[in-house]
């Protein structure tokens, strides 16, 4: 349910930018002759020509929509041109939209904190950049004002008779408050910015500029294709009055449903009759008080500072005589998303030093003369493994788990129209953390390589569990995956260490614990766990822990954490004798007890 945030007090300036028709201009890019033609993406199926996923505004004059099948839409359109997106284990392979994405990111990132939504659209907060631009070069003082600054379209200001001279009188008005004057830097700012896109990358795309991110998405595509709408703060309560509810984000479902049918509220401007004590009564504090909060404008939701994805997610539908029936059938299907998903996560931890830790898997399906209710397959999720093998053999077991949840013990026929699986809770490797891994095995330098985990790692005990619950878990609270502590770039120099403490590790099976307890992801706790398995199975008089001082080198030592260097230099250096008397001061507090 959402969740009302504080409103920060200074103003802000908060443009949403949405690519249009991104998919077809992405194909009209690459292929000139489609510009100006009725063109739509097609998916790679044959299945009644394919479903669309994107349609050109050309196409959408005919009638086309993207709702319909590609042997409807050429009905409705017969010169209609249908581009199929390319495949890639037999589904769409959406790569090349994401990499066109990244440049408009990259220009975009440029003038204020940049939030990545989606693959075409991208939240910005210009707030400094305006406030710089109002202190050097106000409106006001400009020569000139960028004409596509002037086609702005600004809510509340009037009759379109003379339409860019009200804009020019809107934008330099030296008695507007400091308020509005930001908000006229940022629509300067945004026409700007847009105008550079399209000249760098082809690409058109429209805007919304309000002084919150629900004000700035509900208005960038109110003036399609091409142009840019800004919401002063004196148009807000005209925007809402009629704005239907499911037209708001987090409105669309249950809860929009439940405020038509319980409280009879069509437009986010009929909450305004409910006060916050009565909304909360209905739906709890938090969102009562959030709903009660919307139907005036107010949002408290900050840009973040991310231009990677939160997530990653790999998807496929099934329609009609398309639909999956068997187990075997589910498997082909999901080992084919599993190897896409894993490609992904590896190339995010290469690029990026991320890493992903929960393997989630969804699904649509039906069951067969079933006279009961129907009720949805319930969504599972299970701690992630790295390398394709693992995804799909956790994602069949999700799979198995949900199924049987979902025939609850009935022998009935069923059937899947739907598979998705993604990973989330996506972290960052902590910056200059290097893992004592790397040097362990030679064959896995290369962190391209989806089983070199294997020869690290002993696979973790996984527990299924559904999404519902998954909630209230605390995602840090897990181990490690293997592939965090890949390293890439390694020098064979290194790879190849000998006649030091590292040939005691090499060929070892190295086990990793659940750290249900812990409050973060820890790399070195991981190579403490390492060591202490070899140390307690090498016994040797020189040493508490088994291995030959003479062959430690103290280049190594200094991977080490810092409690552990000072023991090991200890057993270097004997003279300096180590006091152990204390439990937990020493490397002894670090290792499980050995075994017997």
């Amino acid at each position: 349910m959402p969740v009302a945030r504080p409103e920060r007090q200074e103003p802000r300036v908060i443009a949403h930018v949405d690519m249009d028709c991104f998919y077809v201009q992405v194909e009209q890019r690459k292929n000139p002759d489609l510009r100006g033609v009725p063109t739509a993406v097609v998916q790679y199926n044959s299945w009644k020509g394919g479903g669309l996923i994107a349609v050109g505004y050309e196409a959408r004059k005919f009638g086309v929509k993207r709702s319909m099948r590609g042997d409807e839409a050429k009905r409705v359109c017969p010169d209609l041109q249908l581009v199929q997106v390319p495949v890639a284990r037999g589904k769409a392979d959406l790569n090349l939209y994401r990499s066109a994405g990244s440049e408009v990111v990259a220009i975009l990132s440029k003038k204020g904190k940049c939030e990545r939504a989606s693959i075409d659209e991208v939240y910005l907060d210009l707030t400094d950049t305006a406030k710089s631009m109002l202190l050097e070069a106000p409106p006001e003082g400009l020569d000139s004002i960028p004409e596509e600054a002037l086609k702005s379209h600004v809510l509340g200001l009037g009759s379109d008779a003379n339409k860019e001279e009200d804009v020019r009188k809107w934008l330099c008005r030296p008695d507007a408050d400091y308020e509005e004057k930001l908000l006229a830097c940022g629509a300067i700012i945004v026409a700007e910015l847009r105008i550079r896109v399209l000249h760098e990358t082809q690409f058109t795309c429209s805007a919304g500029i309000a002084h919150n991110k629900m004000l700035a998405k509900l208005a960038s595509p109110m003036h399609k294709p091409a142009q840019q709408t800004v919401v002063p703060a004196s148009s807000v309560p005209d925007l809402l009055a009629s704005l239907p509810v499911k037209k708001m984000k987090q409105l669309g479902g249950k809860l929009g449903s439940s405020l038509q049918d319980d409280l009879g509220v069509n437009t986010v401007g009929d909450l305004l009759k409910f006060s916050e004590q009565k909304l909360q009564d209905y739906y709890g504090i938090n969102t009562g008080t959030w709903l009660w909060k919307i139907a005036r404008g107010i949002s408290g939701d900050e840009v973040e500072d991310r231009l990677l994805p939160k997530s990653h997610g790999c998807g496929k539908t099934f329609p009609g005589p398309m639909t999956l029936k068997t187990t075997s059938s589910v498997k082909h299907w999901l080992n084919q998303l599993c190897e896409e998903l894993s490609d992904r996560i590896q190339s995010d931890l290469d690029q990026n030093k991320r890493i992903a830790q929960t393997l989630t898997l969804h699904a649509r399906a039906f069951k067969e003369n079933d006279l009961e209710p129907q009720k949805k397959f319930p969504s599972k999720s299970c701690a992630l493994r790295y390398g394709a093998s693992k995804i799909q053999e956790d994602a069949m077991r999700l799979f198995e788990s949900g199924l049987s949840e979902f025939l609850n013990s009935k022998n009935v026929g069923w059937g899947i129209t739907s598979l998705a699986v993604g990973a989330s809770k996506i972290i960052d490797i902590p910056n200059g953390t290097t893992s004592i891994l790397k040097y362990f095995n030679e064959k896995c330098i290369s962190s391209n390589s989806s089983d070199c985990s294997d020869a690290l790692l002993e696979e973790p005990n996984h527990t299924v569990t559904s999404i519902s619950k998954r909630d209230d878990e605390n995602p840090k609270s897990r181990a490690p995956t293997e592939s965090a502590f890949h390293t890439k770039g390694l020098s064979d120099k290194n790879a190849n260490v000998k006649g030091t403490i590292l040939r005691y590790f090499s060929g070892s099976s190295c086990s990793s614990s659940n750290q249900s307890s812990a409050n973060k992801i820890d790399l070195e706790e991981h190579e403490r766990t390492v060591i202490a398995s070899e140390l307690n199975s090498n016994p040797n008089p020189n040493n508490n822990w088994g291995f030959n001082i003479e062959e430690i080198d103290p280049s190594v030592v200094d991977e080490l954490p810092l409690e552990i260097q000072r023991e090991i230099r200890g057993w270097i250096h004997p003279s300096k004798r180590i006091n152990t008397g204390k439990r937990g001061s020493t490397i002894a507090h670090y290792f499980s007890p050995a075994r017997n």
